[in-house]
């Protein structure tokens, strides 16, 4: 309202400095309006562009369908994900792989999911996520896995079951890789300069989630164990260097092919 009558008081008072002295009132009236409706235009044209741009997925280098099916004695085959997962998940990459490993007789379910607007992983934890989908929570524990190369995993470890009759049981193992560094605390990721659209898609400015279940505690640990330089190396570096596209690129290209 206020900005409507100071426009016309500013549009008037020029226009009635004209020759002659007068303008007549509906050309400033005119004028103020035309002054309005293209600023609102201007504001919905930037406000489309940039939900153009935060809908565009950021591509990896190298794309997790690239992520190794066979590592040591896991062999491993993608599970579909619902489409109405994906939408409300809103990643920019995700994977989710069945692995077993058949000699040690264990199995396990692999999901990993990277996005470069790190505010929209927010919140998307299996605390949250599992009783969504059924799953009664019991417990969560923190603690630091020491792999087989000897990186240290800061993670949570979860654990929920269904109620009867379809009684199960399940853990998950959660952890986060952010710009490279490996994390269980969400809140790494959750302050003012994570929250930026990331209008320029650099996609070394990330957080990348980690989930890796099955209905055996040690199951899990042992493949995190085996698996997590590898997961590592899909991802951007402090250094902004992708490991894995020195040693992936046959794969990559032939991704690329498909």
């Amino acid at each position: 309202m206020y900005l409507f009558r100071d426009t016309y008081i500013t549009i008037r008072s020029r226009t009635m400095r004209t020759a002659g002295g007068k303008v007549p009132i509906w050309f400033a009236w005119f004028l103020a309006v035309l002054l309005l409706v293209s600023s609102g235009l201007t504001y919905r044209i930037l406000a489309t562009c940039l939900d153009i741009f935060v809908k565009t997925p950021v591509k990896l280098p190298v794309p997790l369908s690239a992520f190794p099916t066979q590592i040591d004695n896991w062999v491993g085959k993608d599970v579909p994900i619902a489409e109405s997962i994906l939408r409300v998940a809103a990643n920019d990459d995700s994977l989710n792989r069945l692995y077993v490993n058949e000699p040690d007789n264990q199995w396990v379910n692999v999901y990993i999911a990277y996005t470069a607007r790190p505010r929209t992983m927010l919140g998307h934890r299996p605390s949250v996520c599992y009783p969504a989908g059924g799953w009664v929570h019991d417990s969560t524990h923190e603690e630091e896995l020491i792999s087989n190369a000897g990186t240290r995993v800061p993670c949570l470890v979860h654990r929920f079951h269904k109620p009867t009759p379809n009684y199960e049981e399940t853990v998950v193992l959660n952890f986060y890789i952010v710009n490279g560094q490996l994390t269980s605390d969400e809140s790494v990721f959750s302050g003012i300069g994570f929250r930026t659209p990331n209008i320029a898609g650099d996609p070394a400015r990330y957080a990348a989630q980690v989930q890796v279940s099955s209905v055996l505690e040690n199951s899990v640990r042992a493949a995190v164990k085996d698996m997590v330089e590898l997961m590592l190396d899909m991802f951007p570096d402090k250094d902004r260097k992708v490991k894995a596209a020195e040693y992936l690129k046959t794969d990559v290209s032939t991704h690329a092919a498909e």
